[in-house]
């Protein structure tokens, strides 16, 4: 029987091109797309807010922050994109998914420091690297993902 302790289970998702992963215990929920009201004056990457349940969510566009292009999606793939909600530094933030994909198990013995760069995303906000069949599975580290400005600003926005 295999150890849990070296195990990471992944919520993965696609991004432009490429395919991520986020620690399971940093996901909320996965929700599909909701109205946005924009913010005036936020930066360019925030699409604006929502209300989930109550909550105000501020909403992140990884698309603009890394400058990735987004797939083309055909009708079913239009049913997978949505946002992920996300805790960071304890506080919840939506971001945008072209595609939730699913829960993946990986050994940490498969995980690969990331080289310098990868499609616009800089080795900072990556955790590391699985190869997979169909491509590499990029770990998102998303307590890198803002710095403390940025957190700042987007807790001010969700209030």
């Amino acid at each position: 029987m295999s150890d849990h302790n070296d195990e990471l289970q992944l919520v993965t998702f696609q991004l432009g091109a490429e395919y991520y992963g986020i620690d399971i215990m940093q996901v909320k929920s996965i929700e599909e797309t909701k109205e946005v009201r924009p913010i005036p004056n936020s930066p360019a990457y925030v699409e604006g807010i929502f209300n989930l349940r109550g909550e105000i969510i501020p909403v992140i566009n990884l698309h603009k922050r890394f400058h990735l292009a987004r797939v083309a999606a055909d009708e079913d793939d239009e049913l997978l994109r949505g946002f992920l909600i996300i805790r960071v530094a304890g506080m919840h933030v939506a971001i945008i998914i072209d595609k939730v994909s699913r829960v993946l198990t990986v050994s940490a013995g498969e995980i690969q420091q990331p080289p310098q760069m990868i499609s616009g995303i800089g080795a900072e906000y990556i955790e590391g690297v699985v190869a997979r069949e169909e491509g590499y599975l990029i770990i998102l580290d998303i307590d890198r993902l803002f710095n403390m400005r940025e957190l700042a600003q987007l807790e001010t926005i969700a209030r």
